[in-house]
């Protein structure tokens, strides 16, 4: 495994691969996982779907300081690059970017990337200028790295939309994937920022996991509701939890993150059903979702 801190020196190297690969008549296909860091298994879900499909695997830790808002936790997010790169390897990644924030920022960022519309709800709402962090960074190591294949979490589904959304206007050449969220056996969606929680927070935030649950096996059940009364149900079931603070509570279409008619039912569904929340236990902001396919309703 390779570990790289400038951008030039992995293009170098990306650039020799594929030209190895070419001289041998092959296609050299490679995958990137773009990550903030502080691995743990899900991450790890990610790599090992990178590895299954492609023929050199990159992963790319970088704490993005552009997606941040003021008084968010830039400066306290967890790192711990020894651990990360044992996971990695562990997990048969043959490259890593561990860039400083200089070197994929040496200047004052003039240019930004921004995707509208799908950024107005949930995360793009509570956290305004964040999309436009996130899109401009991916759109970077998508540039420097390029791709066949990218791999995000459905954790954080919007992320996903609007990136895939990203790569199709700009025509960019790469095949977004995204994979299942990967829970503790309690039901607790992975997260960097879980080690923020105490044991009486992190006890508190299996409501998220368990409300999800509870929406969604009603509307499997195919009880007639509106969104209006499922999301109250929804909203009713996290406040049980007296340690948790709602920071929000949406049910859209997936991918295009447009509202829903007020009556949940397969005629209203154009498309998948995202189910998603926000929620705070103490300083710890921790998102969760559940989409619903068509078929499922």
């Amino acid at each position: 495994m390779k570990v790289f801190t400038e951008i030039a020196s992995l293009r170098t190297y990306l650039k020799d691969e594929r030209f190895r690969a070419a001289k041998g008549g092959q296609n050299l296909k490679v995958g990137l996982v773009p990550t903030m860091g502080f691995l743990h298994e899900g991450h790890a879900s990610l790599l090992s779907e990178a590895r299954k499909h492609n023929d050199l695997v990159v992963l790319s830790i970088f704490v993005n300081p552009i997606q941040f808002g003021p008084g968010e936790d830039f400066e306290t997010y967890p790192r711990d690059s020894d651990k990360d790169l044992a996971l990695a390897d562990r997990e048969g990644v043959d490259a890593v970017f561990l860039p400083s924030v200089e070197e994929m920022y040496p200047n004052p960022t003039k240019t930004t990337i921004s995707v509208n519309e799908l950024t107005a709800g949930l995360c793009g709402a509570s956290r305004p200028g964040h999309f436009n962090g996130v899109t401009t960074v991916v759109g970077k190591l998508l540039h420097i790295v390029s791709p066949d294949n990218a791999y995000f979490g459905q954790k954080d589904a919007q992320q996903v939309a609007v990136i895939t959304q990203m790569t199709r206007d700009l025509n960019m050449d790469v095949n977004i994937v995204p994979c299942p969220i990967v829970r503790e056996q309690d039901g607790l969606a992975l997260s960097s920022r879980n080690v923020y929680l105490s044991s009486e927070e992190r006890k508190a935030a299996l409501v998220l996991s368990r409300s999800l649950q509870l929406v969604k096996k009603k509307v499997e059940q195919n009880e007639r509701t509106t969104v209006g009364e499922l999301r109250k149900d929804l909203i009713q079931a996290i406040q049980s939890e007296p340690l948790s603070q709602i920071d929000y509570v949406e049910i859209v279409q997936f991918p295009g993150m447009t509202p829903l008619e007020d009556r949940l039912s397969t005629e209203d569904a154009h498309e998948d059903i995202l189910i998603a929340l926000a929620v705070r236990f103490g300083k710890t902001r921790l998102i969760d979702n559940v989409i619903l396919t068509k078929k499922g309703l």
